[in-house]
């Protein structure tokens, strides 16, 4: 009886598992894509737009951990606020006030910088109209089987996104170039994400397929700055992208994490604003939807049925033993910066700036005491 029991056990286990594993292999094959591409944008210029780099930075860095390469990334920053005269620790950009957590780093590529970084070029690299003598890594050189992450940061209002305070794209634009993209088979699903103010308005005419759009703000509100600096001067992030970094350091290549929980990224208590988010273009169900269908990386797998011979033997490497044992590498993870711990620790003694006015009020103090003990007879002796 005993072992009829332990048996039966046995075998509900099996099936237990075996269930588990053809739901995680079924939601792993679900989304239909083999290679993963990222759009980053930031289209502001000036130093005061500085959080728009940083936002974009964050965002660049946070794919790159997720394993999207370089190669799969194409990066346009309008200003290079990292070599700005203005900026007091050069080289660097920093996503949060204690200074510790630089998002520029030792290894970013920027595709389209300055200049560069026009309306005209980011539509032509959506719909892959650029002219021959493009490099490759200015190029989208995605397919049918292609899963694409859009990020757009900058100053926008109900229906557009300036371009560096000289041009603009509308969401009638931006919707034309998705259509097209969908209909030369450039991707498998989309997902597009916007950080400015009215966000929401730019998805608003989107019509094509397999189409997911978040924003930071609904029509008529603004997106607010966040992390304000003395000592560099101006705001760092903005809020919803900050949330939205601090929700990605959460996430490693093998979570389990589906759209809805990116969804609740942000609430209005914290963004101030309401971020919004669209679906209904979208085939398949959000919550089905990994987070890594967009922000990581897969490897490029085909399915097949048929033998495949090899026309070239397999060559062993020689290893020649080293008194009589195989001498074996040895090898070891780096340390990894903890971003948590940054993110959340209280800024340290040596970042302390004065308050607001203080400088202020101590002159206005100078001046009064002077006043008091020598008069205005004295005056000229200042100026």
């Amino acid at each position: 009886m005993k072992t009829l029991t332990l048996l039966s056990l046995f075998c509900t286990f099996l099936l237990t598992s075996s269930i588990n594993i053809e739901e995680n292999a079924g939601q792993f094959f679900s989304s239909g894509h083999t290679n993963n591409w990222a759009v980053l944008v930031c289209t502001s210029r000036f130093w005061f737009n500085y959080r728009h780099v940083a936002n974009t930075l964050s965002v660049y860095r946070s794919v790159k951990r997720l394993g999207i390469p370089d190669s799969h990334i194409v990066l346009m920053l309008a200003d290079d606020m990292a070599c700005n005269h203005r900026n007091p620790k050069p080289a660097t950009v920093f996503s949060h006030k204690n200074m510790e957590l630089n998002v520029y780093g030792d290894d970013v590529e920027v595709d389209y910088r300055g200049y560069e970084v026009t309306v005209e070029n980011f539509l032509r690299v959506l719909t892959g109209r650029l002219p021959p003598s493009t490099p490759r890594s200015k190029r989208l050189l995605s397919d049918d089987r292609s899963n694409i992450l859009i990020y757009l940061t900058g100053h926008g209002g109900n229906g557009f996104l300036k371009f560096q305070d000289s041009e603009e794209i509308s969401n009638v634009e931006l919707a034309d170039a998705f259509e097209q993209m969908w209909q030369k088979r450039r991707y498998n699903e989309l997902l597009f994400i916007i950080d400015t103010c009215q966000g929401a308005s730019m998805y608003e005419r989107f019509y094509s397929p397999n189409l997911m759009a978040l924003a930071s703000s609904q029509v008529g509100e603004d997106s607010l700055s966040h992390q304000p600096d003395l000592a560099i001067g101006v705001h760092l992030m903005d809020r919803y992208t900050f949330y939205l970094l601090e929700f990605l350091e959460d996430i490693h290549p093998a979570s389990k994490t589906n759209m809805n929980d990116l969804f609740k990224v942000c609430p209005k208590s914290q963004c101030v604003s309401t971020p919004g988010h669209r679906t209904d273009l979208f085939l398949r169900d959000p919550s089905s939807v990994l987070i890594t269908d967009f922000f990581g990386s897969v490897r490029k797998v085909e399915i097949t049925m048929e033998t495949i011979n090899l026309t070239d033997p397999i060559k062993q490497v020689e290893q020649n033993p080293v008194n009589g044992e195989l001498q074996k590498e040895k090898s070891s993870y780096v340390d990894q910066l903890p971003v948590s711990e940054i993110i959340h620790q209280k800024p340290k003694q040596k970042d302390w700036h004065p308050p607001d006015g203080f400088i202020l009020g101590l002159w206005t103090l100078i001046l009064l005491v002077f006043f008091k003990t020598y008069g205005m007879k004295h005056l000229k002796h200042i100026f």
